[in-house]
């Protein structure tokens, strides 16, 4: 039994998320059954986060374990012939040592969520961006956004349907940039909370259309009450970006 390591990428749109559904397609499920088809084994693909329904992955680290003996070429391309036409891409396979494990040796995950910030509609890039279509101040945006740096309780900022044991989380960076039209913001943390990425930006995009000063961040934040959450991005501006590892 060898165990691989598999880097991802996809379109997040057509799925209903990273993780198998019983109402829909998940990239996992897509994955898993180009590697039955291929290998004749019902093997399972773990991968360093489970996204939601319509985000992206850049760069996802998945492994799988699988018996049938093959070379790292002859695997990535057999899944990728396989999983088509589903928009799910193996950039990379390597073999890992058996106790690697792509969720639990993750050390920290990147994310980057895309605002396209124009007046005209997205056309190119329509489901890859949250297009808004007034204003936005990023120099304000960014502002807020150091309000949420550092370890808190994110329950503002946390979905109802969380699982997670604690809302206390460690947020490294969270930066707004502008290039152009596009308004980019990236955050690192060595793990988050569901929903945590898009209701951070959702709210600072308030900030951005100054319907939301930059310290109302911070007030959202120590409320401590989902309730106070200003709004929710959509999925599509988001994306999977790294997982870490030492």
């Amino acid at each position: 039994m060898t165990r691989w390591r598999l880097t991802i990428e996809y379109d997040g749109g057509p799925f209903m998320g990273w993780q198998r559904q019983d109402h829909g397609p998940s990239v996992q499920e897509a994955l898993e059954t180009a590697i039955a088809q291929m290998t004749g084994e019902a093997a399972t693909v773990i991968a360093a986060g489970r996204t939601d329904a319509g985000v992206h992955a850049l760069a996802m680290s998945a492994h799988v374990d699988i018996g049938k003996p093959m070379t790292p070429h002859r695997l990535r391309e057999g899944i990728n012939a396989l999983v088509r036409p589903a928009p799910v891409a193996v950039l990379e396979v390597e073999t890992v040592a058996d106790d690697w494990h792509a969720r639990f040796s993750c050390l920290g995950r990147r994310y980057l969520y895309r605002i396209l910030n124009r007046r005209a509609p997205a056309v190119l890039e329509r489901g890859k961006v949250w297009h808004v279509a007034v204003p936005l101040d990023a120099e304000a945006m960014a502002e807020g956004a150091r309000h949420l740096v550092g370890r808190h309780d994110f329950t503002t900022f946390r979905s109802v349907h969380c699982q997670s044991d604690s809302p206390l989380k460690t947020l490294d960076a969270l930066t707004v940039t502008r290039e152009g039209d596009e308004v980019r913001i990236e955050a690192a943390a060595r793990s988050f909370l569901h929903h945590q990425v898009r209701s951070m930006v959702g709210c600072l995009a308030l900030v951005g259309r100054r319907q939301w000063s930059p310290e109302d961040i911070k007030t959202a934040l120590e409320a401590k009450d989902r309730a106070a959450l200003g709004l929710n991005a959509p999925p599509d501006g988001l994306y999977f970006v790294e997982a870490v590892y030492p």
